[in-house]
């Protein structure tokens, strides 16, 4: 049951993965969440790490898509400075989001990938939808009020999948080794 929510794979931040990478595992486009995965959750702008990540991936033919439970006010601000598409109140963790992608950009479930850094609604929704998933660690410690909840039942599914599965460890690519923790 458990394991609707494991990703495929983990890594500690979306700047580790690569147009290569990608590239190899077929991935043509990208979903990314908004929140502590592509911006701080309390700071509506971006870094220039972030910005240059961006251009590397369109460089490189990839498809980066906003999918967010915000609002479109909120999600449309961010996602017109970094001049991306965006799917604004997904309503994550169900798969109308995620169905939208699909139906609105002409790449199948295997060659979408999807990014986020919450297992109850980035991951599961994305493996409900039958694409691939990167678990990356929150940009920040801290969180939205109505994210908290969220996060201590993460960490009690996240303690259970990793005592389950040994392989399940944050890495320094999705093709790469174990990071230092």
């Amino acid at each position: 049951m458990l394991s609707s929510f494991k990703p495929t794979w983990m890594v500690e931040s979306i700047y580790q993965i690569t147009p290569e990478q990608l590239k190899r595992e077929n991935i043509k486009a990208v979903l990314t969440d908004l929140d502590n995965t592509l911006i701080a959750w309390n700071n509506p702008e971006a870094t220039e790490e972030t910005i240059a990540w961006i251009k590397l991936m369109k460089k490189n033919d990839i498809k980066v898509v906003i999918l967010s439970n915000n609002s479109r006010k909120r999600v449309k601000k961010i996602a017109s400075i970094l001049e991306l598409d965006f799917i604004p109140r997904a309503l994550k963790p169900l798969t109308r989001g995620f169905k939208k992608a699909l139906k609105d950009y002409s790449y199948s479930e295997e060659e979408w990938l999807m990014v986020g850094d919450q297992v109850i609604t980035d991951i599961r929704g994305a493996n409900k939808a039958g694409i691939r998933t990167v678990l990356v660690k929150p940009i920040l410690d801290s969180d939205a009020w109505n994210t908290r909840l969220n996060r201590f039942v993460e960490l009690k599914i996240m303690n259970y999948l990793i005592k389950k599965d040994p392989e399940m460890k944050w890495r320094d690519t999705i093709h790469g080794r174990r990071s230092k923790e």
